[in-house]
């Protein structure tokens, strides 16, 4: 069962019907047909890529405003001196008891992901974290999450969402990557995306100086105390859960803690953390089998020489030009 609060495609929107006239018999009869989705764009499918337009980004975050969602006037919290860079071990966190997801407070570098269409729905429909990388500009989540039978160009990411209140700002995507065999078959070994992101409706500014960034780790082994977070998709704050990261065969690692409902997908795998800020190393996300789990496990594609492959693709790419539009895409 997927965990993103977006089951198919579209979802998240009514669906538009087309009409198709069958004759059977003598008589012809109106069917109606699910329309495209107008907020997929086919992207580059070789690569995996998509290069996302200011105007979505923008009318997305508008859509946000528009609804019950409000930016905090004035500075975000003081992070703590350095940022969000805690070295410390999971060990020194209990496990989970009772081991059920119970209410976190949020995190800086952990949010909601929107994707709002005109339906006046502002519903999160995943989750998402801020990963440390050269520009300062990268988050990471579950591939379902935006390429669902095309690249979602409508998608906003608000770090540490609370009681409606974005405290660091609207974030929207400049680039979208995905591994391409996640587009072919939907591999589930490959159920992971890295996404360039600029404040929204402003110039300037990186998400990573404002709400620090996760370490992310490859070829992590399994069988480590590791910390699962995510937002569902029904309230404006994150869930949690301490247990162990086991290994589901070789491409796949097995969380074992229920409670993690929908909206949860592509919510942060974390080790190693440090019990004084809450960050660690980023070893997987809500994602991978079943596009997720269910309501008792959670999975995660293992995060190794192919996502390490597609972080180095990601963070390569050159950020957008400051005041430069990019180029539109064409829709799918």
């Amino acid at each position: 069962m997927p965990r993103s609060g977006l089951p198919g495609v579209p979802q998240r929107l009514p669906v538009a019907l087309g009409l198709l006239t069958v004759v059977v018999g003598s008589t012809a009869l109106t069917l109606g047909l699910p329309a495209r989705d107008p907020y997929l764009a086919a992207g580059d499918s070789a690569t995996g890529s998509y290069l996302a337009t200011r105007a979505d980004g923008d009318l997305a975050a508008a859509a946000l405003l528009a609804g019950p969602y409000r930016e905090r006037p004035g500075p975000p919290a003081a992070l703590p001196r350095g940022g969000r860079t805690g070295g410390g071990a999971t060990a020194a966190l209990p496990e989970s008891r009772p081991l059920v997801a119970a209410p976190a407070a949020p995190a800086p570098a952990i949010g909601a992901l929107f994707s709002p269409g005109d339906d006046g729905d502002p519903a999160h429909h995943c989750t998402a974290s801020v990963v440390r990388s050269p520009a300062a500009d990268l988050i990471v989540t579950a591939a379902h999450c935006v390429h669902d039978g095309g690249f979602r160009t409508r998608l906003v990411f608000v770090p540490g969402l609370h009681d409606g209140i974005a405290p660091y700002g609207l974030w929207v995507p400049t680039r979208i990557h995905v591994d391409p065999r996640w587009i072919s078959d939907r591999d589930p070994d490959h159920d992971v995306a890295f996404l360039r992101v600029r404040r929204a409706g402003q110039g300037g500014g990186r998400i990573a100086d404002l709400t620090g960034a996760e370490r992310i780790r490859f070829g992590a082994p399994a069988g480590r105390p590791a910390l699962l977070t995510g937002y569902p998709a029904d309230r404006d704050a994150p869930v949690s859960c301490r247990h162990t990261a086991t290994a589901q065969g070789p491409s796949q690692l097995r969380f074992d803690c229920p409670g993690f409902p929908n909206g949860t997908s592509g919510g942060p795998l974390l080790t190693d953390v440090d019990p004084a800020t809450g960050t660690g190393a980023l070893i997987g996300v809500i994602g991978g089998l079943d596009e997720g789990g269910d309501d008792f496990v959670s999975y995660s594609s293992r995060f190794g020489a192919d996502v390490a492959a597609l972080y180095r693709r990601a963070t390569a790419e050159p950020g957008p030009t400051p005041g430069v539009r990019p180029r539109a895409t064409p829709r799918s």
